[in-house]
C-alpha cells in the first residue's frame, strides 16, 4: 500500500482516481491488512490521502469491483469513517457520504444508526453535510 501513497497525493485528479482503483483488488484480498494500513493514513494532513482511504474501501465502487465483505458487513470501516465524519475538506466529505450511501443499499439501518449518532455527537456543518448526502436515498432521520 505504501507505494500508492505518492499517487494518492498527486495534484491531478485522474492520477488520484487511478491510485484508489489500483489498490482495490489488494484490499479485497487482504481487507484486514488494508484497513490496518489505512488507520494511519486517515488522519493525514493531506485530504487526498484521507480520501483514498475512504474511496478505496467503498462497498459499491462506481468504477470498481464491489467489496462483498463490506456490502454484507460495513462495520470494519467505521473507525476510518469516524475519523473523517467532520472533515473540513469537501473532497473528503463527498467520499464519506458516498461511502455511506453505498452501504445504505444493503445496510440502511446501519447507515441510519451511524448518521444519527454522528448528528448527536457533532453539530458541525461538515457532519451535517455528510449526513444529508449520505442519507439522500434513505428515509429521513
Amino acid at each position: 500500500m505504501a507505494g500508492i501513497r505518492p499517487y494518492a497525493a498527486d495534484p491531478h485528479f485522474g492520477v488520484r482516481e487511478i491510485a484508489w482503483m489500483a489498490v482495490r483488488e489488494p484490499i479485497i484480498r487482504e481487507l484486514s491488512a488494508a484497513l490496518a494500513c489505512f488507520k494511519g493514513w486517515v488522519t493525514d494532513a493531506d485530504p487526498h490521502i484521507r480520501r483514498l482511504d475512504i474511496e478505496a474501501t467503498r462497498p459499491v465502487g462506481v468504477w470498481a469491483k464491489h467489496i462483498a465483505a463490506l456490502k454484507e458487513e460495513p462495520a470494519p470501516v467505521l473507525p476510518l469513517l469516524e475519523a473523517v465524519c467532520s472533515d473540513p475538506a469537501k473532497y473528503v466529505q463527498d467520499s464519506v457520504s458516498n461511502w455511506l450511501n453505498d452501504a445504505g443499499k444493503t445496510n440502511p439501518n446501519w447507515v441510519l444508526q451511524v448518521c444519527k449518532r454522528w448528528q448527536e455527537q457533532s453539530e458541525s456543518k461538515q457532519t451535517k453535510r455528510i449526513v444529508t448526502r449520505a442519507t439522500r436515498n434513505l428515509l429521513s432521520l
